[in-house]
């Protein structure tokens, strides 16, 4: 291999990624693009028959991007042993809560003993898993070891936290990338590999500091909207809109970033990472109290939001029990067909339980999956006039919300959509 910094900057080593999901694609497809051998591994043997046929389940990964890299090379299996011929190893596998909200290492422990079977002198491996602060140097650095490899010699160890905003025009290549490896040389060895995959690259003293700094990423967005969805709240019971006072704010061109309130928060960073890192202070006996405020706010807010719809019907003299409402928009962000952890079906789910008859409108979901989650699917060209009231609570762009506001007599709209597009209309009321 010679100087294994020169080797990752210069050579044509080949990428061996462990989870082709929401990350692990995208990566395989960028690695590919800038002209290395890929070895994609994924154990469910359907979705890699998928991916040979060149049928992107991801959405930021279209069908034909997907083709013209199969063309060119990237190879999917289901076979652990390929990825013996990788010289780097990127763990992209999913990390949630367990029921507890405890993390659940059983993927990157499942990952860490494959590349245990597969490790070889002069490999990087690197975990892109979101996780606490000390996995990496926890979990993989003993399976290398255990492997009969020694760091800094024949095998680097880094973190590298992915970076994937589903829906986002900024495709991996064009976002920095934090490494941080469980010692210099790691770092110097992943930032030489990843210099080859994306355009900026920002390394850290450590692998635990680039896993905080992803924590810190997503943290910083929840304790934000939770403080926004507390202010929502208080505004409401002060008679003034929240909306407006967010905008008037937003004015000042130092020291403020606008954040919006909602339906509760959702997907699969916001809602778990903080959690991860409370986990780890609980650990070393420290109150992360900010996190866990802008958690009981958060996983509040859709009952606060169903109780809200509650009291505008009853306002106009309608039961919530019985009555058929309208849920417009599934998914936990506009524009993306991914509702995991969507407060939008939580807020649908608590009106089921005062008695509501819940349908959902959201082509960008599409019918299938809303079926799946119980609720009747109701199309755009459907005559909505038998809805006693409309919750937008996804704001998709390709829904028409003028029609929509005339078509239904009261609409409770989440997202502050109406406002942000310069709609208005009597019935139409802002969270």
């Amino acid at each position: 291999m010679g100087e294994p910094t020169e080797f990752y900057a210069t050579e044509t080593w080949t990428a061996g990624i462990i989870g082709l999901g929401y990350v692990g694609l995208p990566l395989a497809i960028t690695a590919t693009n800038a002209g290395l051998p890929v070895i994609g591994l994924d154990i469910d043997a359907t979705y890699v028959d998928r991916l040979r046929a060149g049928s992107s389940p991801i959405e930021d990964v279209p069908d034909e991007q997907l083709a013209a890299a199969l063309a060119a090379g990237l190879e999917v299996t289901t076979d652990t042993d390929r990825l013996g011929d990788a010289d780097a190893i990127f763990i992209c596998v999913p990390s949630p809560l367990g029921r507890n909200r405890e993390p659940d290492l059983s993927y990157i422990k499942a990952a860490a003993e494959t590349i245990r079977r597969v490790a070889h002198p002069n490999l990087l491996v690197s975990l892109e898993s979101t996780t606490y602060p000390g996995t990496t140097e926890d979990v993989i650095v003993p399976v290398v070891l255990d492997a009969g490899l020694t760091l800094d010699q024949n095998v680097w160890v880094a973190f590298s936290p992915e970076r994937v905003s589903p829906g986002d025009e900024l495709k991996i290549a064009d976002i920095p990338k934090v490494v941080g490896g469980v010692t210099p040389a790691s770092t110097a060895v992943a930032t030489a590999a990843y210099e080859r995959l994306v355009a900026s690259v920002h390394p850290v003293s450590s692998a635990a500091a680039a896993e905080m700094a992803k924590l810190l990423e997503n943290t910083y967005r929840a304790v934000n909207i939770g403080l926004a969805n507390e202010m929502s709240q208080l505004a409401e019971a002060l008679g003034i809109d929240i909306w407006e006072v967010i905008d008037a704010a937003a004015t000042k061109p130092f020291g403020f970033q606008a954040f919006y309130p909602g339906p509760g928060v959702g997907g699969h960073c916001i809602p778990l990472d903080p959690q991860f890192l409370a986990w780890r202070a609980r650990e070393a006996n420290f109150a992360t109290r900010f996190i866990d405020l802008a958690e009981q706010v958060n996983v509040a807010q859709p009952g606060y939001t169903a109780d809200r719809i509650s009291a505008l019907m009853n306002e106009q003299r309608l039961p919530v029990n019985g009555s058929e409402i309208l849920g417009v928009g599934i998914a936990y962000k506009p524009n993306i067909a991914d509702d995991r952890e969507s407060a939008s079906i939580e807020v649908l789910r608590e009106l089921e339980a005062k008695g509501a008859v819940v349908s959902v409108l959201d082509p960008v979901v599409g019918r299938k999956r809303i079926e799946e989650h119980g609720f009747v699917a109701v199309d755009p060209g459907d005559d909505l006039s038998r809805f006693a009231l409309a919750a937008v609570l996804t704001d998709h762009d390709d829904i028409d919300y003028a029609a929509l506001a005339a078509a239904v007599p009261m609409v409770f709209d989440a997202r502050g959509t109406y406002r942000a597009r310069g709609l208005s209309a009597p019935n139409v009321h802002a969270l």
